[in-house]
């Protein structure tokens, strides 16, 4: 787009107005405007005072109302934060001179003025307690003040002009009496709560005002850094201004640049360019673009990541939380909290509702529910049947069965990922230079499949053995002869043992990865039976007044127990998968997340 330069802003303001185009960033990385400067500073103020009235008294009105200009009320803010925190150091220094007095006792210093008058001085002095000697007394007229469990406190009146030493650290006293700091401390802390409440006041008042006035410096900023992004041509006559607009958008910038005095030349995206990403995905699947985002956004030459995340992601959630009671307490959690928190935080309860789900039928299948071992419950034996419980036998020697099913688990998601990076690299790059990946997938995935058909007996012993020669040999062909086209043989086999190497050492460290999945669960299951097994400790037994106050505390260990094991639960179980998710998965896909998401430059509710 082609801009006049006295054109310029009034373009910008309809171009946001459309609400459509990425704008390109070339300068607005660096703030090097003084009116850009200025803006950022008075957002970072508003900011900080916002975030400290929130502390003090949340409003989430969002009606600014009819109040006063939001600089000034910036500046009250200011000054009453300013004047708490200068009476909360007067505070501190006047508890400290407390502190110094209270060992004295209270005392009237004029007496020290009448004395001196008379030719008498008062010294303070303090010593250890096993280090006063008595001949002080005699000598210095000294008079034992306080004692503490290490220290002596004393004075001693001499005439004002005796000469004399004595072994014993001479005191610092306040300037005023402990009576006068007391009042002084009292004075304070009344004005510290009043300036409180001022704050509070400030804060139900003016926080909606100053939120508002927040976004409005935030688009300001916005508009200035696109200002930025024009590169001047012609010297400096005309304005160059570069963005990308989604396909089924292009109506829509038309439309706007047709009705603008303006030259602009539209393209599509071609192989190499640095378009931004716009994600597309079902209700399911959205609820996990902020995992994707957490990681970095697929460029151009990248499958979105997400449909695979979302359910694995919730299955790991699971394994994880590994107890069907549990999964109900988030769902019930979720469904309160939506309607509470309101349409802002309503997907992030609808993902929590959902992990929820996924926890309830998964723990379930694991046999738990609040610590509880279903399989030695008392439930039908055809629902027992369907419980993943107890140990198997494999090549002679007995594993656990969720522990082998966590490590097939792994196998099956890292399978899938070195499927998506195979396919990823034949679409955008073409087969022959996706042939590495392809021979890899053979000798992986296929003796990964091949392993299984051959476990389960679909496959006779000597059919796998030439199935695994075939598959060996042609995923040999793309690892080590044809993994580069344009280097010769020897680098094509050198690169290709370095990669045996890497993946030699990698795949099995991937795969055992998963066994935290087990391990996890396994932990939250025994944690929940071992506060089972207390909450029933102080029942058994109890007779009349005592079984009352014995299920007074079994209640109180079952919900404080559970509610603390949950929060624990739910902290890993969010971790663990997002860690197998972005290095186990992410590694063997291929997946960089090195793309820019797509933000058009819009007016903002």
């Amino acid at each position: 787009m082609l801009v006049y330069h006295k054109e310029y802003e009034e373009f910008l303001v309809g171009l946001r107005n459309a609400g459509v185009v990425h704008v390109v960033e070339k300068n607005s990385g660096s703030a090097d405007t003084p009116e850009l400067q200025a803006l950022l500073a008075e957002y970072a103020r508003c900011e900080k005072i916002v975030k400290r009235l929130e502390a003090i008294a949340p409003n989430d009105s969002v009606h600014a109302g009819e109040c006063e200009n939001a600089l000034l009320v910036e500046d009250k803010c200011e000054e009453l934060f300013k004047r708490q925190e200068q009476l909360v150091q007067e505070k501190m220094a006047v508890e400290k001179d407390i502190a110094t007095m209270q060992v004295w006792g209270d005392f009237d210093s004029a007496v020290f003025d009448k004395l001196s008058a008379a030719g008498y001085a008062i010294r303070f002095y303090q010593v250890q307690d096993k280090a006063f000697d008595q001949q002080w007394c005699e000598l210095y007229n000294a008079v034992v003040i306080n004692r503490t469990a290490s220290k002596c406190y004393f004075v001693t009146v001499t005439h004002t002009d005796a000469d004399f030493e004595i072994e014993a650290e001479p005191a610092r006293l306040a300037s005023s009496s402990l009576g006068k700091l007391k009042a002084e401390l009292e004075n304070i802390s009344a004005n510290i709560i009043t300036v409180a409440d001022q704050l509070e006041s400030c804060a139900e008042e003016y926080l909606p005002l100053l939120r508002a006035y927040g976004k409005h410096i935030q688009k300001n900023i916005e508009f200035s850094k696109v200002m930025l992004d024009g590169e001047k041509v012609s010297d400096d006559k005309l304005v160059l201004l570069e963005g990308w607009v989604p396909e089924d958008s292009v109506t829509d910038a038309q439309s706007f640049l047709d009705g603008c005095s303006v030259f602009y030349e539209m393209r599509a995206a071609k192989r190499g360019d640095s378009a931004p990403v716009k994600l597309k995905n079902n209700a399911f699947t959205r609820m996990y673009e902020s995992l994707t985002k957490m990681y970095g956004m697929p460029s151009a030459t990248d499958f979105d990541p997400t449909p695979i995340v979302a359910p694995f992601f919730s299955l790991f959630f699971a394994f994880c939380m590994g107890d069907a009671g549990y999964g109900l307490i988030l769902i019930l959690l979720g469904f309160l909290l939506k309607k509470k928190l309101g349409k802002d935080m309503a997907g992030m309860m609808n993902l929590v509702i959902t992990l929820g789900i996924f926890t309830t039928i998964i723990g379930a299948f694991l046999g738990t529910f609040f610590g509880i071992s279903l399989i030695s419950s008392d439930i039908p034996e055809k629902l027992k049947s369907f419980i993943v419980a107890g140990n198997v036998e494999l090549f002679g020697s007995t594993y656990d069965k969720q522990m082998i099913l966590a490590l097939a688990i792994g196998v099956v998601h890292i399978s899938i990922a070195m499927t998506v990076k195979a396919i990823n690299s034949t679409f955008f790059y073409g087969f022959k230079e996706s042939l590495s990946a392809w021979g890899w997938w053979l000798v992986v995935v296929g003796g990964v499949v091949i392993s299984a058909l051959s476990f389960m007996s679909v496959i006779p012993a000597e059919v796998s053995k030439w199935a695994f020669i075939a598959v060996g040999g042609l995923g040999a062909v793309g690892i080590y002869l044809l993994n580069n086209l344009k280097r010769n043989i020897f680098a094509n086999v050198g690169a290709g043992l370095w990669d045996t190497y890497n993946m030699a050492s990698g795949l099995l460290g991937d795969v055992l990865s998963y066994i935290r999945l087990f391990a996890l669960g396994l932990a939250g299951g025994m944690l929940g039976q071992t506060f089972n097994s207390l909450a029933m400790m102080v029942v058994d037994g109890q007779e009349g007044i005592g079984a009352v106050f014995g299920w007074i505390g079994f209640g109180l260990i079952i919900i404080v127990g559970h509610t603390l094991n949950i929060a624990m639960s739910c902290l890993s179980a969010f971790v663990h998968p997002l860690r197998l998710t972005f290095v186990e998965y992410f590694k063997n896909a291929g997946y960089e997340g090195k793309g820019v998401e797509y933000k058009p430059f819009k007016n903002k509710e």
